[in-house]
């Protein structure tokens, strides 16, 4: 009797964790197999490794990784990858309009030798609280002399004082050679910023089929102009058909943003759906699976913010996701949901 239960019960924990049908999961079968599995034992007071393995995998179903603007340094990541660290990929920031910085070109080879999975990121345009194209005014402090006369007949005299008064004046637009402005943000630009990420994304040597992630920062409002900027930087990866455009997105317009990049992916031809790597601090841990954050297309979850971490003696600021996939940019990687 024993034997049979044993027979049964692995067959039943490798079978059902191996073909997922009928709208469920290969996570969410392979945890209902380890549970009867699991019963099974406490019936005939037998051991039940395989089911507890699955379950401790189930449980860390995601795959941890990080992202911080500044490159560490080829010591600090390669002491990050040998430590406890839980993190098996990190975000990798092209050279673009917003991110200036170019700490992370040439260290694609560099990263994925010591093990790392990547999450391609290009920093586009921001509205940075404003209604791109509109103008804006602000107020700000004049200091002026004034002179006036007192007295009388012989005695009256010039007095001369600083006089304070509070003006409104239009912010001044891009300066001469700026790349980051919130009035860059049109459907130009979104055509323009989307080629120069395929053409950084190709210097970098990432192969084709690479998901390259357009960073759109929160927006308590979402203007028209942004949602044509991103919509035409979308198109413009798309119809080059070398790279897949995903979306990094605040939870707070996902929905919007995520309706409008499908759009464009439908009008192309394409019923895959975007990849969109999720900013949403509530409810985040490293063990849940993208898909918690409460948005079904979620491919990566952001839940922790410039947060100091030192692992094997090394230490910098990053923010903290959790993937579906172990290479969020990566080509024909299985997704797992929940």
């Amino acid at each position: 009797m024993m034997k049979v239960v044993r027979a049964v019960s692995s067959a039943l924990l490798l079978g059902l964790a191996a073909c997922g049908k009928d709208g469920f999961s290969r996570a969410s079968i392979a945890r209902a197999a380890a549970d009867f599995a699991r019963f099974a034992g406490r019936a005939t007071g037998q051991e039940t490794p395989m089911a507890d393995e699955v379950t401790r995998d189930s449980r860390t179903a995601g795959h941890p990784g990080f992202d911080t603007g500044t490159y560490p340094g080829d010591k600090a990541m390669h002491a990050w990858r040998a430590s406890d660290a839980p993190y098996e990929w990190a975000g990798f920031y092209l050279q673009a309009p917003c991110h200036p910085d170019n700490g992370w070109s040439g260290k694609r080879v560099t990263l994925t030798s010591m093990g790392y999975g990547l999450a391609v990121v290009y920093v586009g345009q921001q509205t940075w609280g404003r209604t791109p194209g509109v103008a804006r005014y602000v107020a700000t402090r004049v200091t002026s002399k004034v002179t006036t006369h007192v007295g009388r007949g012989r005695k009256r005299h010039a007095v001369t004082r600083n006089v304070t008064r509070t003006v409104m004046r239009r912010e001044p637009g891009p300066a001469r050679g700026a790349t980051c402005h919130s009035d860059f943000v049109t459907a130009a630009r979104g055509a323009r910023d989307g080629l120069d990420a395929i053409a950084k994304a190709r210097a970098e040597g990432f192969p084709l089929g690479t998901t390259i992630f357009l960073d759109l920062e929160r927006m308590d409002v979402l203007p028209h102009a942004m949602r044509e900027y991103y919509m035409a930087w979308t198109r413009a990866v798309l119809m080059d058909a070398r790279f897949r455009p995903g979306i990094y997105a605040h939870t707070f317009n996902a929905n919007t943003v995520y309706s409008d990049v499908k759009s464009v992916y439908l009008e192309v031809g394409r019923n895959d759906d975007p990849p969109f790597w999720i900013a949403k601090s509530r409810g985040f841990d490293i063990t849940k699976l993208p898909s918690e954050v409460g948005h079904a297309f979620a491919a990566v979850w952001q839940g922790v913010l410039d947060v100091e971490q030192t692992w094997n003696g090394h230490k910098f600021p990053i923010d903290v996701n959790v993937s579906s996939v172990r290479s969020p940019s990566m080509p024909n990687t299985p997704v797992i949901t929940d």
